[in-house]
C-alpha cells in the first residue's frame, strides 16, 4: 500500500494503539452506566473518576476542576455561555450591561459564541493581532472596562500556529480586576482554548494562571467526541445543557466512559517528555521551511516563525488555487489543508487577512501540521510533488 504522509494534525490526529487498548474494555465488557449502583455501574464510575484524576495530574489541577464534554466546541461554549448564564441567572445582571474581549483570530467555536452574544445585546471588543499573529498584552489596558466579565484568548492558533503570551495576558487581567464594578477582585475571568496546545506546550494551569481552559482529545492522539473544560475552583458558571445533573450539574448526559478513558490515556502519553518532542519536531519543521524557501521562493510564511507551534507551517503561495493543490496532493498520498476544517465556507483564511495580508494571500494558504514520524525524505517528496502541482496549475492558468 502507498504510504500516506499525513500533514493535517491540526485538524485531527490518529488514535494511538495504546489509547484504543485502554478504551476497548468499556465498549462491550465493562459497559455499565456510571450513574448506576450496580457492580458494572460502579466499575464504570471508577473508570471515569480515575480518568479525571489522570487528566488533572497532567495539567496540575484538582480532579473536581475537570468537567468532561463532547469536545473542544462544547467546552468553549460551556466556558463562555456558562459565565453568561451564571451572571444573568444568579447575579441578575443584564447582558447589555456586560463587556467581553476576545481576539480577531479565534476558532469559530469561540468567535461564533461572541457574535451570538453581540446579537443579544452584549458589548464585545476584538483584540487585533500584530503582523506576526500575536497580540500585545498591553493592548488589553486600552479596552478592558470596569464591566468586563470574560476574556477569551486561544493559547495557540489553529491555522497559523502562533502562540499567545498567556501568562502576560493574565497579569493584565489581574490588574484589571481591581477596577471591576461587577465583582470584588474576581472578574474578568480568563478562558483559553488550548485545543491546539496539548501536544507541545506547557499546560500547567498554576503557571498559566487561567480560570477556564479547553482541551480536545482528538488533537492529542485521542478519540473524537470527548474533551474537557478546566474550571478553576471558585469560578462560577451555570450549565448550558440540562438533564440528569452529571458532571457536577454542569454537563448533563451519561458520561461516555470509553472516550473519557481514551482521553486520559492520550494525555498521559503525550505529556511525557513533551518538551523534548517539541524540540525534535521543530528541527523537522525548520528543515521543511528551509526547503520551501529554496525550492519555492515565492512562498510566504504566515505568522511568527519562532513563537508558533513546533509542528505548524502555514504558507501562502501567490497565484495558486489552494484547494486544488490540496486535492492534487491528496491524490499522491499527501494530506494537508488550506485552513481550519471548521471554516470551509469562507473565502480564504480570515486569520491570514487579520495579519494585514492581501486577499490573494488569504486565498492561497496551505497549512502543514507535522506528525512525529515525518522524515526528511518525506519532506523532500512533498516539496517535489508540490513543485510539480504548482507548475501544472500555472500552466493551466496561463492557457
Amino acid at each position: 500500500m502507498k504510504r500516506v504522509i499525513y500533514l493535517d494534525n491540526a485538524a485531527t490526529t490518529p488514535v494511538r494503539k495504546e489509547v484504543v487498548l485502554a478504551m476497548k474494555p468499556y465498549w462491550s465488557e465493562s459497559f455499565g452506566n456510571p450513574g448506576s449502583i450496580t457492580k458494572m455501574g460502579v466499575k464504570a464510575r471508577e473508570a471515569v473518576e480515575n480518568a479525571r484524576k489522570i487528566i488533572a495530574e497532567n495539567i496540575k489541577a484538582r480532579p473536581q476542576e475537570i468537567i468532561f464534554t463532547s469536545g473542544g466546541t462544547e467546552s468553549n461554549n460551556l466556558a463562555i455561555f456558562g459565565v453568561v448564564n451564571n451572571l444573568e441567572k444568579e447575579e441578575s445582571k443584564r447582558l447589555s450591561d456586560l463587556h467581553f474581549i476576545t481576539t480577531n483570530i479565534e476558532h469559530s467555536s469561540v468567535t461564533e459564541c461572541f457574535r451570538e452574544l453581540e446579537r443579544r445585546g452584549a458589548k464585545v471588543d476584538y483584540l487585533m493581532v500584530k503582523e506576526n499573529g500575536i497580540i500585545d498584552p498591553r493592548d488589553l489596558r486600552k479596552i478592558i472596562k470596569p464591566n468586563t466579565v470574560l476574556i477569551s484568548v486561544g493559547y495557540a492558533n489553529n491555522e497559523i500556529g502562533t502562540i499567545q503570551p498567556i501568562k502576560e495576558i493574565m497579569k493584565e487581567i489581574r490588574h484589571a480586576r481591581k477596577e471591576s464594578v461587577i465583582s470584588n477582585g474576581v472578574l474578568p475571568y480568563f478562558h483559553t482554548d488550548a485545543s491546539q496546545a496539548g501536544l507541545y506546550l506547557n499546560l500547567n494551569i498554576n503557571e498559566l494562571g487561567v480560570d477556564l481552559m479547553t482541551i480536545d482529545a482528538q488533537k492529542i492522539f485521542g478519540p473524537k467526541g470527548v474533551g474537557i473544560l478546566f474550571i478553576k475552583a471558585g469560578v462560577e458558571i451555570s450549565p448550558i445543557i440540562f438533564g440528569g445533573g452529571q458532571e457536577k450539574g454542569l454537563r448533563s448526559g451519561t458520561e461516555n466512559v470509553s472516550l473519557i478513558v481514551g482521553m486520559a490515556k492520550a494525555i498521559e502519553l503525550v505529556r511525557k517528555d513533551f518538551e523534548k518532542k517539541a524540540e525534535r519536531i521543530k528541527i523537522t519543521r525548520d528543515y521543511f521551511w528551509h526547503k520551501i524557501q529554496k525550492e519555492i521562493p515565492e512562498a510566504v510564511l504566515n505568522g511568527d516563525l519562532e513563537n508558533r507551534l513546533p509542528n505548524n507551517l502555514n504558507i501562502s503561495i501567490p497565484g495558486i488555487d489552494s484547494e486544488f493543490v490540496v486535492l492534487c496532493l491528496d491524490e499522491v498520498g499527501i494530506v494537508c489543508s488550506t485552513r481550519s476544517a471548521c471554516s470551509q465556507d469562507e473565502d480564504g483564511s480570515f486569520v491570514v487577512r487579520a495579519l494585514g495580508k492581501s486577499d490573494e494571500l488569504a486565498r492561497s494558504t496551505l497549512r502543514f501540521s507535522l506528525g512525529e514520524d515525518l522524515t526528511k525524505k518525506d519532506i523532500d517528496f512533498v516539496i517535489a510533488k508540490l513543485q510539480i502541482i504548482i507548475k501544472k496549475q500555472i500552466n493551466l492558468n496561463f492557457h
